[in-house]
């Protein structure tokens, strides 16, 4: 064997190596997008995750926003978008459960829409919020829901929100990162017009 050909196998091998290495840290680092396989709409009938399920179950009836604002939901922060991951849309918020420091599967703090250009909203999911010194009050570990775990936001943050956790679930709206990640890059705010419809 000559020093060309050593050298080159020796290439080979860490290429490969490499490649197993990512392949291994991309599968343990997307947990939750994995858990994301659930039916998005009725036409698609995939296998759905507890939460997924859970936050369609208790959002069904907000699909028209009105009823939403009924129950102590409105709009707050206008429509979040990002310049480059997509954008959450429009969390109509429910103040009075973001404030008992408590978390409900069925009871989402946060009602999530998507302005359409025909001026309507689409129901795209659900957001759970709870305040970090609310919830350490009474709980050591970072909160979870069905197994997943809520991020935390830090102060200072773009909402003038204290530290707080949440948790997007896009139950309407399929996310091809996964349905629990923050930012969807099928989400626009191009149609919000400034107004609470």
């Amino acid at each position: 064997m000559n020093a060309r050909s050593f050298v080159a196998g020796i290439n080979c091998s860490l290429l490969i190596a490499t490649l197993i290495a990512t392949l291994i840290v991309t599968a343990a680092a997307t947990p939750q997008a994995q858990a994301g396989d659930q039916a998005w709409t009725d036409g698609h009938k995939k296998p759905a995750g507890e939460l997924v399920k859970v936050v369609r179950e208790a959002t069904r009836r907000f699909r028209d926003v009105r009823i939403a604002e009924a129950e102590g939901y409105q709009l707050h922060f206008g429509c979040v978008s990002s310049p480059d991951r997509g954008a959450m849309g429009l969390h109509y918020v429910n103040m009075t459960l973001v404030g008992d420091g408590i978390l409900q599967p069925d009871r989402p703090e946060i009602i999530i829409y998507e302005p359409l250009p025909n001026g309507r909203l689409r129901l795209i999911g659900a957001d759970y919020l709870v305040l970090s010194e609310a919830w350490h009050a009474n709980n050591v570990a970072t909160p979870q829901l069905k197994g997943q775990l809520l991020h935390l936001f830090q102060s200072p943050n773009r909402y003038g929100l204290p530290d707080f956790y949440t948790l997007h679930v896009w139950a309407w709206k399929k996310n091809p990162f996964g349905a629990y990640v923050n930012w969807h890059p099928g989400v626009s705010c191009e149609a919000f017009d400034g107004e609470a419809h």
